[in-house]
């Protein structure tokens, strides 16, 4: 990088990656809409313009709704009114936002030349004018569209208008010069003072630098915020919502081994006899199939409160107060289960209907002590739940098939679903020391469904 570029980084900030088009067109968006404020502001500018000329005091013979403020206050009024129409209709282009800043200016310098006319003063009276503030009003009103080249443009044209009406006051006045050097008879006089014109034009090529170095900033910075935006509604597409606020929220960057211990409930979903499916079926058939039984299962997954952990080709792990944590994490999975059960069975119905074959799945509820957090590596993490709960899960889940059931959960799980708040729809069967693959002791079980 050389100096130049260094120096650039040390003002203007250092950019991001490349810009997706969408996040371009998502600042679009956003500066479409200050352009119906901006647009507002400049009504509201050229408004009060108009009344404090209409009620000061005119000296010249001409009328004063011909005379070139009047005219020019009436044109402006007039290009605003169509800018806010063309703001609203979102068709402002580069060159009519650029031509209002000059109209702003040009307004502005024609607005303070008159007021040694009005008052039938020397020309060096305008310059005396406290309406140059609003100059300041026009350049900060250009930040509003986070776009320094306009912010640059006003205040240079601000710069060149006082500019010319420095020369402009030195001409008029030739061969008699108003010029002095004495402070004192500057402010007590319509002298000019070069010195303090010089001030003024430095002033304002001062704040329109800042503002645009911080506009130059603040536009970078907003690229990655909504470039970030945009990922975290990415990262929803394919984490629920619960995990994409763990990573985006996060305070402190995450890495992987960190996790936190906590009750929850783990349920696991699968389709009964995807190997033979996924043999018969084509694979375009398969892939509907698989998205259509995701769509469902996770809809009652997340309408009942819960995460889904990870797609396991068939399978479905969900978590229970593991993402965040809550009181009622076991009554939810149960619920949830039943839910599954339900959706399973309206699928089945309508996939029959239109004569294709009905699918079967396994539900298993489980709850316990597990480990919430990141895994994986700092180029690849995941976060996940780790603990009994999560195999035990698993091995009622294929405990479905040797019984013949649909759905099981463990009878402490069951219990504490019940303290928690669950309502069974149905009477559902207590199996007593039931024997589970993998389970090292007899286990007592609940069939939610047959």
């Amino acid at each position: 990088m050389t100096l130049w570029q260094r120096l650039l980084t040390f003002v203007i900030g250092e950019r991001g990656g490349a810009i997706p088009e969408r996040v371009r067109h998502a600042i679009r968006e956003q500066q479409e809409s200050s352009e119906k404020l901006i647009a507002w502001v400049q009504l509201v500018v050229v408004s009060t313009f108009s009344v404090l000329y209409a009620l000061s005091p005119k000296t010249s013979a001409v009328n004063p709704w011909l005379s070139p403020v009047a005219l020019a206050l009436l044109f402006y009024f007039l290009f605003t009114l169509l800018r806010l129409h063309l703001a609203y209709r979102g068709q402002i282009r580069g060159w009519l936002l650029g031509l209002s800043v000059i109209f702003d200016i040009t307004l502005l310098m024609v607005l303070i030349w008159s007021f040694h006319l009005q008052y039938g003063q020397p020309a060096s009276f305008s310059l005396k004018a406290p309406t140059l503030l609003y100059v300041f009003i026009f350049i900060a009103l250009r930040a509003l569209r986070f776009e320094p080249r306009y912010v640059v443009m006003c205040g240079v044209s601000a710069a060149a208008g006082w500019v010319l009406l420095v020369l402009y006051t030195v001409t008029a006045s030739y061969p008699d010069t108003m010029i002095t050097r004495n402070y004192v008879t500057y402010l007590t006089s319509n002298s000019v003072l070069v010195g303090a014109e010089f001030d003024k034009i430095l002033s304002i090529l001062m704040v329109t630098g800042i503002i645009a170095v911080v506009l130059m900033r603040a536009q970078r910075l907003l690229e990655r915020s909504v470039a970030e935006e945009e990922a975290a509604r990415d990262l929803s597409r394919f984490f629920s919502p619960e995990i994409v606020q763990q990573i985006t929220q996060s305070e402190q960057r995450i890495r992987a081994g960190e996790g936190e211990a906590r009750n929850a409930a783990i349920l696991s979903v699968d389709i009964r006899g995807f190997t033979g499916l996924s043999n018969r079926l084509e694979p375009s058939a398969l892939i509907k199939l698989l998205t259509d039984y995701e769509a469902r299962m996770v809809q009652v997954i997340e309408t009942n409160g819960g995460s889904v952990d990870k797609f396991l080709g068939d399978g479905i792990l969900a978590s229970f107060g593991a993402a965040v944590t809550n009181d009622s994490y076991a009554a939810d999975a149960v619920r949830a289960a039943d839910g599954a059960i339900a959706a399973a069975d309206t699928w089945a119905a309508e996939r029959q209907a239109s004569g294709e074959l009905p699918v079967r799945i396994g539900v298993a509820v489980a709850s316990g002590r597990i480990i919430f957090g990141a895994v994986g590596s700092e180029s690849r993490l995941e976060y996940t739940c780790i603990g009994d709960p999560v195999n035990l899960s698993a091995k009622l889940e294929k405990h479905n098939s040797a019984t013949g059931t649909r759905a099981l959960v463990d009878a402490e799980t069951y219990a504490l679903a019940l303290q928690q708040g669950y309502t069974p729809l149905l009477t559902h069967d207590r199996q007593n020391a039931a024997l589970v693959a993998g389970v090292d002791a007899p286990l007592d079980v609940v069939v939610l469904s047959r």
